[in-house]
Formats: C-alpha cells, structure tokens, sequence
C-alpha cells in the first residue's frame, strides 16, 4: 500500500487552505500530522476520503489515482472525535457493519468480530447500545469497526480530543497495539505535541496550508520551530517551582 498527495491545493471562498501539500504514506506506517485550528488539516484528511474535491493535485493509491472514485470506494477509512456509532445497533452489530457490507461469510463474521472484541476488551458489552457506553468505549467500537474491514489507509481526525487524561492515554496504547497488530496505514492528526511524538513513526507538521514532512523524529525534535524547545521549557520552568 502507498498514499500519496501530489501538489493539493484548495481555497474556500478565495481564501487558500492548503498549498501545494505532498506526502506520501506507505505500508504499516502511521504518520503524525501536527497542526492547529484552522491550519488545513481536517480539509487534506477530507480531500483524501472523498469528502472535498481539491482545486488542484491529486491523490494516488497504489500509483492509480483516486479522485474521480466514490468514497465507498476508496477502501479508506476516516474516523471523527465523535465516535458516529449506528444508535439502533448494539455494539456487535456496529462492528460487523463493515463485514456484512462486504458480504464476508456469517461465521467469519462471528469469530473476527469477537476476536477484536476481546482486544479492545469488550466481550462482556456486545449487546449494549451505544447510549449505554462511555466515551472511550464509544471509540473502542469505532476504531474496532474501521479496523476489522482491513482498509488500505485509517484517517483520524483528533480521535482523542474529547476523553478525559487517562482515557485518551489507554486509547493511545491501545490505537498503537491494534495498528500494528492489524497492518493499518495511517495518518493521525493531532494538536498534541507529545501524542504526535508517541503515536506516530513519522512527523509531519501543517501550518497556514503548507505542509512540511520531517525525515525523522530527531530532525522534528531538533527543529526549532518544532515546538518542543518551548514545551521542554515549559516543563523546566514548573519543576523550578516545585
């Protein structure tokens, strides 16, 4: 599996987004994209998954381009900061959404949907609704039902913003065990300086529609104007204090 964006642009109201974005995602690889409101990055995730048509460039999978292709199409999947559960379906059923679409056999549907269960630790709540999980069981279902269809990329748009501290860190670790352990490509964006750090193996970072990839974490680390030279001083000036 590639991704790759070559020279997206996009203006809304003659107002530019983003300029001449490139990038390329490749197999078994998670990319960080840092950025902050109103940066670009939620319009690139939607030009990507067929929700916005670029101005110009392209989108590439496996070398073939994707952009005249119907968003059910393009074997991309793209997850909210709300987890967009179906309400009438219990959480079995939200999960096997995906399989059943693609007419996988019955059986095959039981045992994949509960295997993935029980790695997102779910088993006892197969039967519930969604209006009867938390917020982090919530996106346990929603990144098991985007997961388990195998997609060739996972789009996710800050999927953590709206959890509590300690939630947002087991579904990180949790994100990071499933991503591997299924082969999923994807981009993750992100205004969080250490969960870009953690969560991807590459770092990128949009600011003002122009898109810069760095070829390593160190480089990103050592770029000062990164970020992480402020943060490190943040945190040196509070442990002065204590």
């Amino acid at each position: 599996m590639r991704l790759e964006l070559k020279n997206i642009a996009k203006s809304f109201q003659h107002k530019s987004v983003l300029s001449s974005v490139n990038l390329q995602l490749n197999e078994n690889q998670v990319i960080s994209i840092l950025g902050k409101s109103g940066s670009g990055k939620t319009s690139l995730l939607k030009i990507i998954a067929g929700l916005e048509k670029p101005d110009s460039g392209d989108v590439l999978l496996n070398r073939k381009s994707i952009l005249n292709q119907q968003i059910n199409q393009r074997q991309i999947v793209y997850l909210f900061q709300e987890a967009l559960l179906f309400p009438h379906l219990n959480v079995f059923d939200n999960i096997a959404f995906g399989l059943l679409a693609q007419k996988v056999d019955t059986t095959e549907i039981e045992h994949r949907v509960k295997a993935i269960l029980k790695e997102i630790a779910l088993s006892d709540h197969s039967s519930k609704l969604p209006h009867q999980l938390s917020g982090g069981e919530k996106q346990r279902v929603a990144f098991a039902r985007a997961i388990i269809i195998k997609p060739q990329a996972l789009l996710l748009d800050e999927p953590f913003g709206a959890l509590d501290v300690e939630t947002r860190e087991n579904m990180q670790k949790l994100f990071l065990k499933l991503i591997k352990q299924y082969g999923i490509s994807a981009l993750f964006v992100t205004h969080d300086l250490k969960e870009a750090l953690m969560i991807g193996d590459q770092i990128a970072k949009i600011e003002k529609g122009y898109l810069k990839t760095y070829t390593s974490k160190k480089d990103f680390i050592q770029d000062e104007s990164s970020g992480v030279k402020e943060e490190i001083d943040f945190w040196t000036t509070i442990q002065k204090f204590e």
